[in-house]
């Protein structure tokens, strides 16, 4: 069975960098845009739009006349797509979960994967680590002040927490759900990803 790692993390925290890195330590293949731009392909949805779409949970619009029940209704557009767009993303990655050793950032592959038993790793770091990541990583025409960045921080987490526990029925985050849980602040990605590329060879 090929070697599955899954890298859930908060934003800001290096996880992505953690991602692509481990995969080149371990020669695995790595898949983080690369799962939008395949539903891009299969659903001829922009990939900005899926990106969005992957970041929040789906919004149910209730009618005014609801009165009481709760049912979904069958017309709602936006939360069929969202749907769509679920089910197109959990088939490509157990498609691409078949090919070879691999490394999924994000996407929910922890839960996608379950019955393939994939090593799931949390990557999370204080607020001022993050804060300083995300200034380091800035185009030089972006000017946020630490509330600003912190505020945008917040938001990205939170609309992430929202889409995991709609689809997995599970919290993001929560170290139950983990193999392991990894703090980035007080570490070099580089020095903690030949640590783990260690333990996991």
């Amino acid at each position: 069975m090929n070697k599955i790692i899954t890298i859930s993390r908060q934003f800001g925290s290096g996880g992505r960098e953690l991602g692509c890195r481990l995969a080149d330590q371990l020669g695995a293949a790595y898949y983080d845009q690369e799962i939008i731009i395949e539903i891009s392909k299969r659903t001829r949805l922009s990939e900005q739009y899926i990106q969005n779409v992957m970041e929040k949970r789906p919004y149910i619009a209730y009618p005014i006349t609801v009165a009481h029940s709760f049912s979904l209704p069958a017309n709602d557009i936006n939360f069929q797509m969202n749907l769509e767009i679920f089910q197109t993303q959990k088939q490509i990655i157990e498609e691409m979960a078949g090919k070879s050793d691999c490394i999924f950032v994000g996407r929910c592959a922890d839960y996608i994967l379950r019955d393939r038993e994939p090593f799931r790793i949390f990557v999370y770091a204080d607020m001022d680590s993050r804060i300083e990541r995300c200034r380091q990583r800035a185009s030089a025409e972006e000017h946020l002040s630490d509330r600003e960045i912190r505020h945008n921080i917040e938001q990205i987490d939170r609309n992430r927490a929202r889409y995991y526990s709609f689809h997995t029925d599970q919290k993001w985050g929560d170290r139950a759900n983990y193999d392991m849980c990894l703090n980035t602040s007080r570490f070099e990605l580089k020095q903690l990803t030949r640590m783990l590329a260690a333990f996991l060879s």
